[in-house]
């Protein structure tokens, strides 16, 4: 039966699996006939007892895959319980934690928020230069694989940058030319015009002014 390695669920198989593996790969990538049916002369393969054994042997693969898979999942989880449990009796577990933590990093394990606090407080308690080298080191490292966990999802999302993909310079724009005006901004939309009053629409009219004769009778 296959047995889950480490926590990027790798799989470890022995030499029986291994050839069964083999067999159902040369199978699939066995090119079919150009009419789709089986040459003739040839005995069908329900009727083949060999091929009927191989599928059988692919079934029961099958089988213990999936449960090594349940079996890699469940090994995972306790290996981050016991992490959380040692974290929790900080500071006096801190060498049992720290070391708990390196083998979950080793198998691909990114910390989390709770980690990198731990490890804060860690690094500021009163130790000996090399046990503190040893801690700050260990921040680091955590540090970086929480960010590079944080950038991959983002990543992944639309419009998101790929991992392969390198970032594209910013294009210099004109510099503007003496005498030439720059490039007008947008149009103000006439929606956001304001609503003209009645009296700018309709402006009062100015009352005729008397000639002077009239004035000096």
């Amino acid at each position: 039966m296959p047995t889950p390695y480490g926590f990027r669920g790798g799989m470890a198989f022995s030499a029986d699996e291994l050839r069964v593996l083999r067999r159902a790969l040369a199978t699939a990538l066995q090119p079919l006939p150009a009419s789709g049916h089986a040459p003739a002369g040839s005995v069908p393969a329900s009727r083949d007892p060999r091929r009927t054994e191989e599928v059988q042997e692919c079934l029961r693969l099958t089988e213990a895959l999936d449960e090594a898979v349940r079996e890699g999942a469940r090994l995972r989880a306790f290996q981050l319980a016991d992490l959380a449990r040692h974290r929790e009796a900080l500071p006096g577990s801190a060498y049992g934690y720290l070391g708990r933590l390196q083998d979950a990093l080793a198998a691909g394990c990114a910390p989390g928020p709770d980690d990198l606090a731990a490890l804060r407080v860690l690094r500021s308690l009163a130790v000996g230069p090399a046990e503190r080298a040893r801690r700050t080191a260990l921040l680091r490292r955590c540090e970086q694989a929480a960010e590079h966990s944080v950038r991959t999802p983002l990543r992944a999302l639309p419009g998101g940058r790929s991992a392969d993909e390198p970032e594209r310079p910013a294009e210099p724009q004109p510099a503007p030319q003496p005498g030439r005006p720059g490039p007008a901004g947008p149009r103000p939309d006439r929606r956001d015009r304001p609503v003209p009053t009645p009296g700018e629409v309709f402006p009062p009219r100015r009352r005729p002014t008397p000639p002077p004769a009239a004035r000096t009778a």
